[in-house]
């Protein structure tokens, strides 16, 4: 009525104005209510808002620590995002990825070229740097013992299988290695961890394990005294913790467990020849030799560099992921969780990464992976 031309009564206009200072007090009281409520959280900058999808990934056990990491937190941010994830190795990670059985398969190895012809649409999308620790299991000996990739290759080809055989002795005048078998483990399962380990025996014994047994995700094991095959990284530490004179290969996400089962590691021989540990300066100083070698589709090996303090076996984590995806919900939902990951202010931060000692994609490869990424459709 306020544009009426009819006079108020003075009580009613009395009561009216009563009304409206508890109304204004009601409203200040509602704002200042309004003022002490957390604000929700801004949608990150650079990534993108996913909408409501459900997104499946499984592969590699050296990378699933990180995404049991990466989820929560992605989700505090995205909740309509439903997210599944697996520890079931690289092999089946890029198996079904390729077949679509899920939307990201995670893998510690680049696809083989063979994937890649016959899946075009499938990009290996690197993610992070990691890294393998060589771990024994010796009674007594606490000692980061030198072990080169020449020995490693003898220990598994059955050449080397004793614990103070001279090649080791040699490498480690100063401490006292006992007389006990060395049981050798592998993985059962196909497993990026393999790949990277048998690219380095490759690597490093060109003529002997490089022409008899190659690289692969699985290989023709050479027989060994009392070899042991185990699933995933972490039937590997356990199978280690229990077993008197193993060594095994490992992924650096289980160092906690390894080391809190008894375990020890190994300094490896460098490019110049130099026995060094998997500090974070080592595994940067052999990541830097790579980064600039490193193709737009990520597929390299990050393995042997000839570098001086570089620690040998590091590798990138890889999103396997085809780029034409069943609907366009899916793809934006897979761009936005992989953009999150790749983040240098999110999911490749040390925040995250630290967790499990991984190291952060260079600049460099921070612009391959997010162009990869956004070719997804």
């Amino acid at each position: 009525m306020t544009g009426s031309t009819r006079p108020w009564n003075r009580a009613l206009a009395v009561v009216a104005a009563a009304a409206l200072g508890l109304a204004v007090l009601a409203g200040s009281a509602s704002a200042a209510s309004a003022k002490a409520k957390p604000k929700p959280k801004a949608r990150p900058s650079g990534i993108e808002n996913p909408g409501s999808a459900t997104i499946s990934e499984t592969g590699s056990t050296l990378l699933y620590p990180l995404w049991n990491i990466w989820v929560p937190a992605y989700q505090q941010l995205f909740h309509s995002v439903s997210i599944t994830t697996a520890g079931t190795g690289s092999g089946t990670g890029i198996t079904d990825a390729a077949n679509g059985t899920v939307d990201i398969g995670s893998s510690d190895a680049y696809l083989p070229p063979a994937d890649v012809q016959q899946d075009p649409t499938l990009e290996n999308i690197p993610l992070a740097i990691s890294v393998q620790v060589i771990a024994y299991n010796l009674p007594g000996v606490t000692a980061h013992l030198n072990l080169s990739g020449k020995v490693l290759s003898d220990i598994y080809q059955g050449k080397i299988t004793s614990w103070n055989d001279p090649a080791i002795a040699a490498a480690n005048p100063n401490v006292s290695l006992p007389d006990i078998p060395i049981v050798a483990l592998h993985r059962s399962d196909g497993s990026g961890d393999t790949f990277i380990f048998t690219t380095y025996l490759s690597d490093t014994d060109k003529a002997g394990w490089g022409t008899k047994v190659g690289y692969s995700t699985s290989v023709q094991w050479p027989t060994t005294p009392g070899a042991l095959a185990e699933q995933g990284n972490g039937g590997m530490v356990s199978a280690c913790a229990k077993t008197v004179g193993c060594i095994a290969y490992v992924g650096i996400s289980y160092l906690s467990q390894l080391l809190g089962d008894g375990l020890t590691y190994a300094a490896l021989q460098d490019g110049k020849g130099k026995y060094v540990l998997p500090t974070p300066a080592n595994v940067a100083a052999e990541a830097a030799y790579f980064v600039k070698k490193t193709p737009p589709d990520g597929t390299i090996s990050l393995i042997d560099g000839p570098v001086e303090n570089g620690y040998p076996i590091i590798n990138y984590e890889y999103a396997i992921v085809n780029t034409k995806q069943s609907s366009a919900s899916t793809a934006r939902a897979i761009r936005s969780l992989l953009e999150w990951a790749v983040s240098p202010k999110y999911g490749n931060s040390a925040q995250y990464l630290s967790q499990v000692s991984f190291q952060p994609l260079p600049a460099k490869l921070l612009k391959a992976s997010l162009a990869q990424i956004h070719k997804i459709r």
